[in-house]
């Protein structure tokens, strides 16, 4: 194909892609696809919520004296037309290729990336390695991380990536010939570099694999390039990762929980006691996710009575240790006949009486037919779009409050950023300033220590408390990870709470949290501009 002609098709690409955004960024007929059970399209599910958001933040937007238009109806045209620009994904990439596999046999595997906004770059979203992936899926996640960014501010657009594969069925050695040539794929189409596309790890992946793409994309791709580690997220920490990423996910959940449960006015509005402790939980899966929320949900006081898994689940009222649990698993690879807790036998654990349910698995598990059922205060959305569109809408009229999920599971995009910016400073957090905060913290004491002693005389001892002795020895790299994230999280819940006051949406915190999204990318493309062929 020619250059000339390939550029014409990318033109025509890109015009379906955002057709009729001229005239409304609001959505045809046909994309108000009915949220029935759990068979509503997951993209449509992130498009309405987008929609719905969009909406509300019109007329506020058409107000602000930054908005170019000589009259309110001019500006409402540009406010509308920049919206339609955010609502699409600017690009689809899908491959196919093959594989020969250990035993000879051919299999053709087929890859997808979608990424959703380049309003900021690089864009970032993790690759799933799932036999249920498919285009409607990484378009939906890809959208979903560009709100997620801007939620918790990481200047990424969005992005998401899968492959066709369920890895279980796979050696070792096909998974990474499978991860290898993807990677050279994404990347000789130009989606993957430093500062084009950085994927992470998400379902079926995780540090193996991005030390593959790492690896590949260093040696194959960018061998003269000097932050080519910074092409992936969530590495080893020998090959450039970052201390806290595995928890990342579920420990910016527990902080999420934290920050709204705490909120004594938001609590009033669901008539539950704010505070974590004594808190009751059910979580439905027990992988990376669940496994952190759960670990420190527990450290916190909470008391986790039910746990749901693909293939069993278990339940004890007085609670569940996580260690324990997460070791029997180890062991035995499920919680299936855990002893020291019961197997559930009833219609549905997150049917289950609770205060804080937390599903940390799969898309749409909670939707229309089911959302009458639920038993707790507070769904904590750890998973992506596990709520569809019918069920937000009973949860809310049932008083039952949303943690949304583009605010709730952002930990662990946070902490890939600060892996993503530690490869391009080379140097690890905390390694310039350690020794001189530890030496800092101990002329402190020994300056006060003087003072004392000049005052009243003799020889004064002073001792420091056990919070300060935690930290006198200055903050490792893990510290500061930890301490971002926490902040973090803390400063996008106040966002999210002022927004949801001002808009007067009550409990409605997902569209708050959408609004906040949205008139971030906005301010982006009111600064930038737009370019135009």
């Amino acid at each position: 194909m020619s250059s000339t002609s390939l550029t014409r098709r990318l033109l025509s690409l890109s015009r379906q892609n955002i057709g009729g955004v001229s005239q409304s960024f609001r959505p045809s007929s046909s994309e108000h696809v009915a949220a029935d059970g759990a068979d509503v399209n997951f993209y449509h599910m992130v498009q309405g919520y987008f929609t719905k958001a969009a909406n509300r933040i019109e007329d506020q937007l058409a107000d602000s004296p930054s908005v170019e238009g000589a009259n309110r109806e001019d500006r409402l045209r540009h406010i509308r037309g920049v919206l339609g620009v955010i609502k699409p994904c600017s690009h689809i990439l899908q491959v196919s290729f093959p594989l020969r596999r250990d035993n000879g046999d051919y299999e053709l595997i087929t890859g997808y990336r979608a990424q959703h906004s380049e309003h900021r770059t690089p864009c970032k979203g993790g690759i799933r390695y799932s036999e249920h992936v498919d285009v409607a899926e990484v378009k939906a996640l890809a959208a979903l991380m560009t709100f997620k960014c801007a939620v918790v501010d990481v200047p990424f657009g969005g992005a998401k990536a899968g492959v066709c594969i369920n890895p279980k069925n796979y050696s070792v050695r096909e998974l990474e010939k499978i991860t290898r040539r993807f990677t050279l794929e994404l990347a000789n189409k130009g989606f993957l570099g430093p500062g084009l596309d950085v994927p992470a790890p998400d379902v079926g992946t995780g540090e193996r694999e991005m030390s593959w793409i790492a690896d590949t994309y260093k040696c194959q791709v960018a061998h003269k390039e000097l932050n080519a580690y910074a092409c992936v997220t969530g590495k080893p920490i020998k090959m450039g990762g970052i201390h806290g990423r595995i928890s990342a996910t579920g420990r910016g959940c527990f902080h999420g929980i934290e920050n709204f449960v705490n909120n004594s006015e938001i609590m009033s509005l669901i008539k539950c006691m704010p505070g974590i402790q004594n808190k009751t939980v059910i979580i439905q899966g027990f992988g990376n996710v669940g496994l952190h929320s759960m670990r420190y949900l527990h450290r916190a006081g909470a008391k986790v009575i039910g746990i749901q898994e693909i293939d069993g689940s278990i339940y004890d009222p007085n609670g569940i240790d996580p260690i324990m649990l997460e070791q029997y698993k180890i062991e035995n690879g499920t919680i299936v006949g855990y002893p020291h807790a019961k197997p559930y036998e009833g219609e549905n654990l997150l049917f289950e009486k609770c205060d804080i349910l937390v599903p940390a698995a799969l898309e749409k598990v909670i939707n229309g037919s089911n959302a009458h059922k639920i038993n707790c205060k507070i769904v904590a959305e750890a998973a992506n779009g596990p709520v569809t569109p019918e069920a937000d809408a009973v949860l809310l009229d049932r008083k039952i409050l949303i943690l949304p999920d583009l605010y709730l599971n952002a930990g662990g995009v946070t902490v890939s950023y600060f892996e993503w910016l530690k490869n391009l400073n080379h140097v690890s957090y905390g390694r310039l300033t350690f020794k001189y905060e530890t030496e800092s913290n101990y002329h402190l004491l020994g300056s006060v220590q003087d003072s004392l002693e000049k005052k009243f005389g003799g020889r004064i001892d002073i001792e420091p408390n056990a919070a300060f002795e935690k930290r006198i020895r200055g903050a490792n790299e893990k510290d500061i990870v930890h301490s971002g994230l926490s902040y973090t999280m803390e400063r996008s819940a106040r966002q999210i709470y002022h927004t949801a006051r001002a808009y007067n949406l009550g409990i409605d915190l997902r569209t708050a949290a959408y609004i906040n999204a949205i008139e971030k990318v906005f301010n982006v493309y009111q600064v930038a501009g737009l370019t135009f062929v």
